[in-house]
């Protein structure tokens, strides 16, 4: 049988070139907001509602996608909803309509993601969870790295165009779309799910609910870039191509810090998410800090959390879950943390309104707490060495 390397690494570029198209245009989504006269707590809300419903719907499509055992249906028609509505933002008349394509866009997300997790998985299995969704995710983000970066080169060169730079990904979606075909191809004849894994018929293992815990209150914390971007456009009067370029670099970060917290996850755990969130902890109070400095370092540091999120987290619930129960197991997970991303996403919203800095003790705050419920996860993973003071 071929590698299983070879469709992470197909699959890597279908999140590459996705990531491209909608990170770009999330890039420029929190200013393009702003020029259509939204209030910071309407973009948190928007900002929230989408992701919740991206998130919500991913337990009744990954629930779907195990009993009808055809995750590639879920994937092909999420990857086309969820990359075409972001160049049909360059033709929106008001904000309504941009909310309403920033739902479709995570509805898109919420449709294919846990197929395409399960389906990832598959290959994980063979090579490390870790270091398989940490190349995915590096991957993933150095498309994230590029499209915001030419997005910014759009906004450069052609005079602040907001509309002309969302209609320039439409190109990286439609490419996008023929690799998942050749993804799925390849998928077919060479990728099979390991045999007699340990526990297959309990669903999920000691722990998971533990971690759906840790991991809604690190979804409340989580400040959204729409939020962030606004900052820094509105508060600290940075050029329009600023930004997105700054973002650029987060994804970056965030593709490294994915390679290295995969390869730390096969290594030493649910530890490495206790390192993770120790390192990123102060970031909301860097962003919103009122000094431009800092507001790149905790652009920055942003990142770092965001490919710890977007590796390890991933990579738990993998490890938490059996093969049948895995499409259902990620749909779980996404639903609380979607409610804990809109709750918090509002929350962070208003508060900004009221005073910056109370946004980042909110983020701080949850950030701690989910530490505290991190220590049951690894209780269970290492019973004689769960503390998180171990870790150290």
């Amino acid at each position: 049988m071929a590698s299983p390397y070879i469709f992470i690494l197909l699959m890597g570029v279908v999140s590459l070139l996705s990531d491209f198209t909608y990170e770009g245009g999330r890039s420029i989504l929190g200013p393009y907001l702003a020029l259509l006269s939204v209030s910071p707590f309407v973009i948190g809300f928007l900002s929230g509602l989408s992701e919740l419903v991206g998130y919500v719907l991913r337990l009744v499509s990954g629930y779907l996608s195990d009993k009808l055992k055809s995750p590639w249906a879920f994937v092909f028609l999420g990857y086309a909803m969820n990359l075409l509505s972001v160049p049909l933002l360059a033709l929106v008349p008001n904000w309504q309509w941009a909310g309403a394509l920033m739902v479709l866009e995570r509805f898109g997300k919420a449709l294919r993601t846990p197929s395409r997790d399960a389906l990832l998985s598959q290959a994980t299995e063979r090579v490390g969870h870790g270091k398989g969704f940490g190349i995915h995710e590096f991957l993933d983000q150095f498309g994230a790295f590029l499209g915001p970066l030419f997005v910014s080169a759009v906004l450069y060169y052609f005079t602040n165009n907001y509309r002309l730079a969302f209609a320039s990904l439409l190109p990286s979606a439609l490419l996008a779309l023929l690799v998942l075909f050749l993804s799925k191809r390849y998928h077919q004849g060479n990728v099979k799910t390991a045999e007699g894994s340990k526990g297959e018929g309990k669903g999920t293992h000691p722990g998971f609910w533990y971690y759906v815990a840790f991991s809604s209150l690190l979804g409340l914390s989580f400040v959204p870039i729409t939020l962030i971007t606004y900052h820094g456009k509105v508060h600290l009067n940075l050029p329009d191509a600023l930004p997105p370029f700054l973002f650029a670099l987060a994804m970056l970060v965030d593709g490294f810090s994915a390679l290295l917290f995969g390869y730390l996850f096969d290594r030493i755990g649910f530890k490495a998410l206790a390192l993770g969130v120790v390192i990123t902890l102060i970031y909301p109070y860097f962003i919103f800090s009122g000094d431009e400095t800092l507001f790149i370092a905790g652009i920055l540091l942003w990142g770092v959390q965001l490919g710890m999120h977007e590796s390890i987290v991933r990579s738990g619930v993998a490890k938490l879950s059996t093969p049948s129960f895995r499409g259902r197991a990620y749909g779980i997970f996404h639903l609380f943390f979607g409610l804990s991303v809109f709750l918090g996403a509002s929350v962070m919203g208003r508060l900004y309104e009221i005073l910056p800095v109370l946004l980042a003790v909110f983020s701080i705050g949850f950030q701690l707490l989910a530490l505290l419920i991190l220590k049951k996860v690894i209780d269970h993973s290492h019973p004689h060495k769960g503390s998180v003071l171990h870790l150290f």
